[in-house]
C-alpha cells in the first residue's frame, strides 16, 4: 500500500491554511509547481479530489477538509514522536509551546520564564496568550503542549494539576466609602457598580460567583478588555472591582489613583493550574514547568493567616 509522505501532508495543511498555492509554497519554502504536483499526487493516491482550484486561490472539498484534519493529527503525532525521543534523556529541552490566560500571562510568565531559562537553558519556550476555550482547543489540536489556566475546568481529553491559589483583593477609587471602611466583605459589593472583564474571561465568572451576583447581569454593563484597563476604569470613578493578588503584586495598578485592600476574611478567588493533553509525550515537561510556577506562586503568597477557601461553581 502506498501512503502519503509527511512532506506531502505538510503541503496539504499549508494549502488549507493559506488557501493559495503560491502562499502555501512560500510557507513551505518550495516552488509552486512542486507543491501543486504534490497535491495532485495525494489526490491520485487517495482517488478523490481534495482541492478545488480557483482563479483567485484554492478551497478544500469535503474530502479535503477531512483529509486535512487527519493530516494535522498525523503530523502532530510525528512531532510528538520526535519530541518524546529527544526528551527521553533530557527533560525541558527543545521547543515547548506554552499558553496562558490573559489574567495570568503578563503577571506570572515573566518570572516563570526567567527561572526556566536559568535552570534549563536548552528549553526553547514559545508563548501564547489567549482565553481558556481557545487554549484548550490549542491543546487538543496539538498546537500547544501545556497551558496555564484558572481551575476548576473539566474538559474531556485534558488533564490538569493544581499549582496554587490566587486571592482576590478589593480595588476602588481612593475616595470611595469602601476604600475607607474599617473592614470589607464580599457581600459589601452587592449594591456597588462592580466592574468586570468582558464576557469570555473566566475571571469574570469567578467574580460573579464570589459576589453572588446575577450571572445574567454580572454587575456593571461596562466590561474591560484587560486588568490594566479595569484598574483605570476604577480610577476614573466608574465603579469598584476585584483584583487578583498576583496581578496587584506585579504592579498592574502602579500609578493609578486607586486603593487596593484585602477583604476582612481573605478569600481565594480562583485556583491556578496547568493543563495538558491526556497522553501527551510532554506531560512530564508540563508538570516540571508546573513545579516552577508553583514556586513562583508560593513566593507571592501573603504572610497572613491562610485564606479561607470560598467554594466556587464548576465554571
Amino acid at each position: 500500500m502506498h501512503l502519503p509522505t509527511l512532506r506531502q501532508l505538510q503541503f496539504l495543511c499549508a494549502l488549507a491554511d493559506e488557501r493559495s498555492f503560491s502562499r502555501a509554497a512560500d510557507a513551505c519554502n518550495v516552488t509552486q509547481p512542486t507543491l501543486s504536483s504534490a497535491i495532485k499526487e495525494i489526490e491520485a493516491l487517495l482517488g478523490v479530489q481534495l482541492v478545488e482550484r480557483e482563479a483567485r486561490g484554492a478551497s478544500l472539498t469535503l474530502a479535503g477538509e477531512e483529509a486535512v484534519q487527519r493530516a494535522r493529527a498525523i503530523l502532530s503525532g510525528a512531532a510528538d514522536l520526535v519530541a518524546s525521543a529527544q526528551q527521553a534523556g533530557a527533560p525541558l529541552s527543545g521547543p515547548f509551546h506554552l499558553g496562558a490566560i490573559p489574567t495570568l500571562a503578563p503577571y506570572l510568565l515573566p518570572r516563570t520564564v526567567a527561572d526556566l531559562r536559568s535552570a534549563h537553558p536548552e528549553l526553547k519556550l514559545y508563548l501564547r496568550e489567549d482565553q481558556t476555550d481557545r487554549l484548550l482547543d490549542g491543546l487538543r489540536s496539538r498546537q500547544l503542549d501545556a497551558a496555564l489556566i484558572a481551575l476548576p475546568w473539566n474538559t474531556p481529553g485534558i488533564e490538569t494539576e493544581l499549582l496554587g491559589d490566587d486571592e482576590f483583593l478589593f480595588v476602588g477609587p481612593r475616595d470611595h466609602p469602601l476604600s475607607m471602611a474599617r473592614t470589607i466583605r464580599p457581600e459589601d459589593l452587592a449594591g456597588e457598580d462592580l466592574l468586570l472583564l468582558e464576557d469570555g474571561h473566566c475571571l469574570r465568572d469567578h467574580a460573579v460567583s464570589l459576589c453572588s451576583l446575577d450571572a445574567a447581569r454580572g454587575g456593571s454593563d461596562i466590561g474591560a478588555t484587560s486588568l490594566a484597563t479595569l484598574v483605570q476604569m476604577v480610577a476614573g470613578g466608574l465603579g469598584v472591582s476585584l483584583l487578583p493578588r498576583i496581578a496587584s503584586e506585579a504592579g498592574v495598578a502602579a500609578g493609578a489613583d486607586v486603593t487596593i485592600r484585602p477583604f476582612e476574611t481573605p478569600v481565594i478567588g480562583r485556583q491556578i493550574g496547568i493543563a495538558w493533553r491526556a497522553g501527551s509525550s510532554r506531560e512530564r515537561d508540563a508538570k516540571l514547568i508546573g513545579d516552577v510556577v508553583r514556586r513562583v506562586l508560593s513566593q507571592s503568597a501573603p504572610n497572613r493567616a491562610a485564606p479561607v477557601r470560598k467554594e466556587l461553581a464548576n465554571l
